[in-house]
C-alpha cells in the first residue's frame, strides 16, 4: 500500500514537469510557460526565426526547431535581397506532403517537438497552382462592397486551409498616399476609413477560419515622391490621424494576431528596431498581444541600407530589444549571422522570453500542438467552381466606368466588328504577389468566347507598354575566353586601378545593384567594372548601339571608343549609330564607375527589334477603320522596386490612342493596373474610359460582359487620379491650405476625385433629414435620404457619408469619409437609406492626442463621390 501510494503522489508530478505544455486540457498560458522553462538559448532562437525554404530536415538545419516555412520559395540566397521566388508548379497535394514531412520531423525529431507555423502570400488569392487569383487588392476596395471581400477572403482562406497554411502575410493595409508608389496596386486605396473596411472584411475571414492574419507593412511605407519604403518623417499626430488607423482597428476589432513591419526608417529609425513603434505604440499602448514580424530581410536592414548596426548580429538584437518577435530572413543559411547575440546575452533574456511566449501562444491556439498534420485527402472541385464565380463578381463589381459620352457603352449586341488592341488584352496580367490562377481567362478570349460567334474580333497587339525600341544584347551575341558572356572585372576603385579584386563570366550587361554591391569584396558606393570580349552583329546595316546607366561609363568597339560619359551625371541612355556586317566578330569593352550607390548599367542596340514602333500605328489605324468601335486596352508598370516617376502610359500605348481618335471609328480605353494614370494627352478624343485594375483570373469574361451591359458599372475609386504629377501627392481628405489649391499654370483639382464612378444608369438623391439634429456626446442619431433610379438601367449606386467639422481645436481635414452602402435599384425604384452617426464616427485627438468628441456643428455631406455631394445638413453636438 506504502508502495501504490508513493506511485499515486508522483503522477502529478511527471504531468507539471513532462507533460503540461502537451496537455491539452491545460491553459494556454501554463503550456507556453512551461515550455518556455524548458526550452535552450538555441530553441528559443530558431522559435523567432523564419524563412522560405524545402524543409532542409535532411541535413540537421532544423534539429532545434524552427518559427515556421513557406515551402516551395525560395531566394537568390544573400542577406541583402528582399524578393522571392515562389514555386507555382506544386499542386495542393504535392504542398501538403512538403509541409507534412518538415511537420513530422519537427514534432518526432526535435527534443521538443514544437511545430512550425506553415505560412505564405494570400494578398487577392494564394500564390499557388489551382488557387484562384481574384482581382488585386485595389479592385477589392473599388467595389466598396465588404460583404463581397468578406466572401471572397473566405474562399482564399479555405483553400489556405485545405493546403495546410496556418499564417498569410496579408493584407496591405497601407494608406495609398502618393500614386506614384509602385505598391499602390497591394493596398486599398488612401483613405483610412475605406482601408480599415476592407482590411477588417478580409482579416476577419481568415481568422475565423483559424489562420494568422499579417496586417502589413508597419508603418507608412510611401515616401517622399511616392518611393516605395523611403525614409518617412511624420508627426505623431498625422499618424494617428491617418496611417496608425487602420492597424490600430485591424487590431481591436479584427483580431489579427500579427503584425509585418516596414523596410523604411520612421523619424530616424528602422521601422523594424523603433523601441516607440514596436513596443511603446503597439504592444503597451495598443495592448497588442500578437506577434510582431520583420519583412523579409528587413531587420538586416540596419546593417545593409540604414547603417546603424555593424553587423547582422547587432541589427537583430536592435530589433528584437526593440520588440521584434520575428526575424523573416530569405535563406536559412542566415541564422548564422544573427545567432551571436541571442548566445552571448546581447539580446536582453526578458525580451526574448516575451517573443517567443508570443510565438508559442499562437501555436498552441492554432493547435498546431494536438494536429499538426494536414489531410491529403483535398477535393478541389468545388473551390474551383466557387473560386470562379466569387472572382467574376469581385471583377464585375470593381470595374470604374470613368468616361462615357455619346452612350458609347454598353455596345449593342449588333455591333459587327469590333478592333481590339493591346498586349494586356490578350495577357491577362494578374498583378503583383500573385499566383498563376486557376483557367484564367483575358479579354481578348473573354470577347472570342461570349461574342466571337456574332461579333468578329479583329485583334492587333497594337503599342506595348514596353518599350521595345532596344533591347539588352543577349549573350548569344558575346563570346569571351570561348564561353558566351563577357568577362567582368571588378575593382574595388572608382578608376579601374590595379588588380581586380573580384572576376566574373556575365552573360549580359543588365545590372541594378539597388541595395548592395555587385560582390561582398567591394563597397556598393566605390567601384569599377571593366567587361571586355567580343560581339558578334546578327544582321548587316547601320545600327544603334549604346549604354544607359545611372553613374560613368564607356563603350569601346574594335578598341575606338565610341560613348564617353566618365563623368558623374544622372541617369542617362547614350547611344550611337554603327555600321555591322552580319557574322562579324567586334571587339568589345564596357567600364563603369560607381560613386553614390545603386549602380545601374545595360549594355543595348537595336539590331535585334524586329519592329518599328511608327509603322505600326498607320496599320492599327487602318484596322480601326475597318471596325464599328476600337478598343484599346492600355497597361501601365508597377510594383516592388517599379515605383513611377510619369503618371503616362508607358511605351507609346499614347501615339496609339491619339491616332486611333482620329479616325472616326468611336475609341473606348480600357485600363489595366493598380494605380492612377493621366490622361491629359489623349482623354478628349476618346468616347469612354474604364478603369479595369488586374481583374483576376475571370477578367476577360467580366470585362466582356461590362462592355456589353450584362452588368451594370458600379466601382467607384479608392484613390484620386490627378491630372498631372505635379499636383502629388493628391489625396481628397487634406487638411485646408494657408492659400489657394491651384497653381499658376494648372488646376489644383483631380481629373478623377476619390469614390468616383460612372453608371449606364442614373441616380437622384433627395430628401436628406436627421432624425435627431442635435444630440449629446453620448447619444447616436440617424441621417435618412432618398435614392432614386432615374435610368433605364438596373444598377448599383455606392452611397457615401462624409463629415467635416466646422469648427475645431486643432486642424482637420476638409472632409472625412464616414460611411458607405453599396444599394441595389431597379430602373425607377427609390429606396430610403440610413446612415446611423454615432459619437466614434465624430472622435478627434486634442491638443494632448487624447481622443474626444467636440461639442459643435458638424458638416453631414451625402453624394456619389467625395466631389459630388448633393445633400448636406448640419448635426449640432452639445
Amino acid at each position: 500500500m506504502k508502495y501504490l501510494l508513493s506511485f499515486l503522489l508522483l503522477i502529478p508530478i511527471t504531468s507539471a514537469f513532462g507533460q503540461l505544455y502537451k496537455d491539452s486540457t491545460q491553459a494556454v498560458e501554463i503550456r507556453v510557460k512551461d515550455l518556455l522553462n524548458r526550452m535552450t538559448t538555441e530553441e528559443k532562437f530558431w522559435q523567432v526565426f523564419m524563412v522560405p525554404s524545402d524543409g532542409d530536415t535532411a541535413n540537421g538545419k532544423l534539429k532545434h526547431g524552427i518559427f515556421g516555412l513557406q515551402l516551395s520559395a525560395s531566394s537568390q540566397g544573400d542577406a541583402g535581397g528582399q524578393l522571392l521566388n515562389y514555386n507555382t508548379s506544386d499542386n495542393a497535394l504535392t504542398l501538403v506532403r512538403k509541409i507534412n514531412t518538415t511537420q513530422r520531423y519537427l514534432v518526432e525529431k526535435t527534443r521538443l517537438g514544437i511545430p512550425m507555423i506553415p505560412f505564405d502570400e494570400a494578398l487577392h488569392g494564394l500564390v499557388r497552382n489551382d488557387a484562384a487569383s481574384f482581382p488585386q487588392a485595389i479592385a477589392m476596395a473599388a467595389t466598396w462592397d465588404t460583404s463581397l471581400i468578406s466572401r471572397a477572403a473566405g474562399h482564399i482562406a479555405e483553400e489556405c486551409k485545405i493546403r495546410g497554411i496556418r499564417q498569410i502575410l496579408s493584407p496591405v493595409i497601407n494608406l495609398a498616399t502618393d500614386v506614384r508608389w509602385g505598391r499602390t496596386e497591394e493596398t486599398y486605396g488612401e483613405d483610412p476609413f475605406l482601408t480599415t473596411q476592407m482590411g477588417l472584411a478580409f482579416i476577419r475571414a481568415f481568422e475565423s477560419r483559424g489562420i494568422i492574419t499579417t496586417p502589413k507593412h508597419f508603418i507608412a511605407n510611401v515616401g517622399d515622391g511616392g518611393r516605395d519604403s523611403y525614409p518617412i518623417h511624420l508627426s505623431e499626430r498625422f499618424l494617428e490621424e491617418t496611417h496608425f488607423v487602420p492597424f490600430k482597428q485591424t487590431i481591436r476589432m479584427g483580431n489579427a494576431r500579427s503584425i509585418m513591419t516596414a523596410y523604411n526608417s520612421l523619424n530616424g529609425t528602422a521601422c523594424s528596431s523603433n523601441k516607440w513603434l514596436l513596443t511603446d505604440k503597439l504592444k503597451d499602448e495598443w495592448k497588442f498581444n500578437g506577434f510582431v514580424i520583420s519583412d523579409a530581410n528587413a531587420v538586416g536592414g540596419e546593417l545593409v541600407l540604414h547603417k546603424t548596426a555593424k553587423d547582422y548580429a547587432e541589427s537583430g538584437a536592435h530589433a528584437i530589444n526593440a520588440g521584434m518577435d520575428v526575424i523573416f530572413q530569405t535563406d536559412i543559411s542566415h541564422a548564422g549571422l544573427f545567432y551571436p547575440a541571442f548566445q552571448n546575452g546581447t539580446v536582453d533574456t526578458n525580451r526574448l522570453n516575451d517573443a517567443v511566449s508570443r510565438v508559442l501562444r499562437a501555436k498552441f491556439e492554432l493547435g498546431l500542438f494536438e494536429h499538426p498534420y494536414v489531410s491529403e485527402e483535398i477535393n478541389e472541385v468545388d473551390l474551383h467552381h466557387k473560386g470562379a464565380l466569387l472572382t467574376r463578381q469581385v471583377a464585375e463589381e470593381s470595374i470604374v466606368l470613368l468616361k462615357n459620352q455619346k452612350q458609347t457603352l454598353p455596345l449593342p449586341l449588333s455591333v459587327e466588328r469590333i478592333a481590339l488592341f493591346g498586349t494586356d488584352a490578350a495577357e491577362a496580367r494578374l498583378g503583383g504577389y500573385s499566383g498563376p490562377g486557376f483557367g484564367k481567362v483575358s479579354i481578348l478570349k473573354g470577347l472570342q468566347d461570349q461574342v466571337g460567334k456574332r461579333t468578329e474580333i479583329l485583334y492587333s497587339e497594337g503599342m506595348s507598354r514596353i518599350d521595345n525600341s532596344y533591347e539588352v544584347i543577349s549573350a548569344f551575341h558575346l563570346m569571351s575566353n570561348g564561353k558566351l558572356g563577357l568577362t567582368a572585372s571588378y575593382f574595388d576603385n572608382t578608376e579601374l586601378n590595379g588588380e581586380p579584386v573580384y572576376t566574373n563570366q556575365d552573360q549580359t550587361i543588365d545590372f541594378h545593384w539597388t541595395l548592395y554591391s555587385p560582390d561582398e569584396k567591394l563597397q556598393a558606393d566605390h567601384y569599377s567594372v571593366r567587361w571586355t570580349g567580343e560581339l558578334t552583329a546578327p544582321e548587316s546595316g547601320e545600327f544603334q548601339i549604346g549604354l544607359e546607366g545611372n553613374d560613368g561609363f564607356r563603350l569601346y568597339l574594335d578598341d575606338q571608343i565610341v560613348i564617353d560619359r566618365w563623368n558623374k551625371q544622372s541617369y542617362h541612355r547614350d547611344l550611337v549609330n554603327y555600321s555591322f556586317k552580319k557574322g562579324k566578330k567586334y571587339a568589345i569593352r564596357v567600364e563603369f564607375h560607381e560613386t553614390q550607390g545603386e549602380g545601374k548599367i545595360k549594355l543595348l542596340w537595336n539590331t535585334t527589334v524586329k519592329t518599328d514602333w511608327k509603322k505600326e500605328i498607320p496599320e492599327s489605324v487602318k484596322l480601326a477603320k475597318k471596325a464599328d468601335v476600337a478598343i484599346v486596352v492600355a497597361g501601365i508598370t508597377e510594383g516592388e522596386f517599379l515605383d513611377r516617376a510619369s503618371l503616362k502610359l508607358p511605351g507609346h500605348q499614347e501615339e496609339l490612342i491619339q491616332a486611333l481618335n482620329k479616325t472616326g471609328t468611336p475609341v473606348i480605353v480600357l485600363i489595366v493596373g493598380g494605380s492612377a494614370v493621366t490622361m491629359e494627352n489623349w482623354i478628349d478624343g476618346t468616347e469612354a474610359i474604364a478603369m479595369l485594375w488586374y481583374p483576376g483570373q475571370e477578367g476577360g469574361r467580366a470585362v466582356t460582359d461590362f462592355l456589353f451591359g450584362q452588368i451594370n458599372p458600379s466601382g467607384k475609386l479608392p484613390i484620386t487620379f490627378p491630372l498631372n504629377e505635379a499636383q502629388l501627392p493628391l489625396v481628397y481628405n487634406h487638411q485646408p491650405t494657408g492659400r489657394g489649391n491651384d497653381y499658376n499654370n494648372l488646376s489644383g483639382q483631380p481629373l478623377f476625385p476619390f469614390g468616383f464612378g460612372l453608371s449606364y444608369t442614373q441616380f437622384s438623391y433627395s430628401d436628406i433629414r436627421l432624425e435627431q439634429a442635435t444630440i449629446s456626446k453620448m447619444q447616436k442619431t440617424k441621417v435618412r435620404f432618398k435614392l432614386k433610379n432615374t435610368g433605364k438601367y438596373d444598377g448599383d449606386e455606392v452611397v457615401q457619408l462624409y463629415v467635416k467639422d466646422i469648427l475645431s481645436s486643432v486642424v482637420r481635414p476638409v472632409q472625412e469619409l464616414k460611411g458607405f452602402q453599396r444599394i441595389h435599384l431597379k430602373a425607377g425604384e427609390e429606396k430610403e437609406v440610413t446612415f446611423e452617426i454615432s459619437s466614434e464616427l465624430l472622435k478627434q485627438l486634442d491638443k494632448d492626442l487624447k481622443p474626444i468628441v467636440e461639442p459643435g456643428e458638424f458638416r453631414i455631406m451625402i453624394g456619389s463621390s467625395s466631389r459630388d455631394l448633393p445633400l448636406k445638413t448640419t448635426l449640432t453636438i452639445q
